[in-house]
């Protein structure tokens, strides 16, 4: 069907939709040799990973010691192809003048991102092991640590972040960010890859649980439900933009454990082995060794009970 034969409102809006100041604000332009990143791809890439780390649960090929190596290096061989291919789709994207980007010197930087990836990997399986650890010490109701792997939205969503933040330390663009956002839709679970998390860190539960970007976790510590390590306020700029980049969220020391729907916001500390209470609202230092939990309310106005 031509234009021509379009009913009027449809030549309207279409017109419309067509006006620069339409779309100048929601519209990336690129070109035919800058690819664009791929969200399949990614979520390809991710489960490339976790069948590394994890041999045996994911990807359906068996995980044995006379064929432990091939599995693996096919695996590898595979994501090196899709991650370079991809971080050079995100340098492209994050250009920011596409008119004056090397193709070459992309591919090799990209190439060169992916392998120190690769190597990073025996790094993150080890971080992994330590949060599966966790999970299952933590978790009566596991009854293996394969149930844990297999199973548990926490260690899909960790290894997400755990990925994400190896790529965003080597300097990599967007690609973190989507590859967190997949988690977080998959797994009701917002880890931004910016944060910083210690080893044999667990989330119970999980559901509702944000970490935001300038956020320090130490080792062994331990989240439910709901949690929010937020910032308080966004400082602005002369023009009333806000800044960015400074820290803004809570720095947690090792051994803390934070219980459900607890929001914790702006750069404060919460001291080690501390236990933070479900439902507060805390915005000043805690020390170490600290207990903060809701005083019981005692109703008045009601006739047979006490209102907790």
């Amino acid at each position: 069907m031509s234009t021509n034969t379009y009913p009027e409102a449809l030549r309207t809006t279409i017109k419309a939709l067509s006006n620069e100041n339409s779309y100048k604000s929601v519209c990336h332009h690129h070109y035919p040799d800058q690819p664009m990143p791929s969200m399949q791809v990614m979520e390809e890439i991710v489960d490339l990973v976790r069948e590394i780390i994890f041999p045996g649960y994911f990807g359906g090929s068996p995980a044995r010691p006379a064929s432990i190596e091939y599995y693996i290096g096919v695996n590898v061989e595979l994501l090196y192809e899709k991650l370079r291919q991809q971080i050079f789709a995100g340098l492209c994207f994050g250009c920011d003048d596409a008119d004056r980007f090397e193709i070459a010197a992309g591919k090799k930087q990209a190439a060169e991102m992916a392998i120190q990836f690769i190597s990073q990997l025996p790094e993150i399986r080890y971080l992994m092991s330590t949060d599966v650890e966790a999970a299952y010490l933590g978790d009566p109701a596991a009854k293996s640590r394969a149930e844990v792997i297999f199973c548990y939205p926490a260690i899909r969503a960790v290894t997400n972040y755990r990925i994400a933040h190896a790529l965003l330390e080597l300097g990599v663009p967007l690609i973190p960010r989507a590859i967190s956002e997949m988690a977080h839709s998959e797994t009701g679970i917002d880890i931004h890859p910016r944060a910083k998390i210690g080893h044999s860190f667990t989330i119970d539960h999980g559901t509702g649980v944000v970490i935001g970007a300038t956020s320090i976790i130490g080792n062994h510590v331990k989240i439910y439900q709901g949690v929010t390590l937020g910032a308080k306020s966004f400082p602005l700029d002369e023009n009333g933009n806000p800044i960015k980049g400074i820290p803004r969220h809570p720095i947690v020391e090792d051994n803390v454990v934070i219980y459900s729907q607890a929001t914790i916001l702006g750069r404060i500390t919460i001291g080690a082995n501390s236990v933070i209470g479900g439902n507060v609202w805390i915005t000043s230092n805690v020390p170490p060794n600290s207990k903060v939990i809701q005083e019981k309310w005692r109703s008045t106005g009601f006739v047979g009970g006490d209102g907790i």
